[in-house]
């Protein structure tokens, strides 16, 4: 019997996160391997091996390694998938669902990344108002993507949806979306908050991120 796939990832990254809603969304089970990144788990010869950028999350599926969150999502989607609702074949439909997918890794991820990794690792003890209008902003793109539809490539969920709410969820605790300016992603997000595997791989590790980045606010005050 083939092994499940082993998924490598650090809890509370929205990265992760995205891959472990795509796998929920296609009814996969993974075999999940923690990434201590304070210990260096990412940077032994082990690792390095398996992802020379030493980045998380990274896919092993039976010796077929892939990394980045984005590229994982279209494997899965590709290799486990009944059918292509997730990441349609048609190619007009796959280049709309690939440029919500550039638009996190663009534009959404990095600025939650700005927001919460100074905090994490070099010790800033407060996020400033023009980092969250910075990402707040990114809001934007989300609300005119969602004109032609219920999701962002129109009325079925694809990984493009699955990607950008993991930055999304975790982005919202710091700079949160204004309903007024934003109804549509709010709305969106809450949509995606019914996904029956949501709370479990999405809003709880979100919730991880935010404690952790609580936890450090206050010891970087004392230091």
């Amino acid at each position: 019997m083939t092994s499940k796939p082993v998924l490598y990832y650090t809890p509370g990254s929205p990265p992760c996160s995205s891959v472990m809603l795509c796998a929920a969304a296609l009814g996969l089970e993974l075999d999940l391997k923690v990434v201590n990144l304070k210990d260096g788990d990412h940077l032994t010869p082990e690792f390095i091996k398996m992802n020379p950028t030493h980045t998380i999350p990274v896919l092993n599926d039976d010796g077929v390694v892939v990394t980045d969150s984005h590229v994982i999502c279209s494997y899965l989607a590709d290799k486990y998938a009944v059918d292509d609702t997730l990441y349609p074949k048609d190619k007009t439909q796959r280049m709309q669902v690939d440029s919500r997918l550039y638009f996190d890794c663009g534009h959404l991820f990095p600025r939650v990344r700005l927001m919460v990794e100074p905090v994490i690792y070099f010790g800033e003890a407060t996020i400033s108002e023009e980092k969250i209008r910075y990402m707040q902003r990114a809001y934007d793109g989300l609300e005119k993507a969602l004109t032609g539809g219920k999701y962002l490539c129109g009325e079925n969920l694809t990984i493009a949806d699955l990607c950008c709410a993991a930055s999304v969820a975790s982005a919202e605790k710091f700079a949160p979306i204004e309903e007024e300016k934003y109804p549509k992603v709010k709305a969106w997000l809450q949509c995606l908050s019914e996904l029956p595997y949501y709370k479990k791989f999405n809003q709880e590790q979100a919730d991880i991120l935010y404690n952790l980045v609580q936890t450090k606010f206050a010891e970087n005050k004392k230091a």
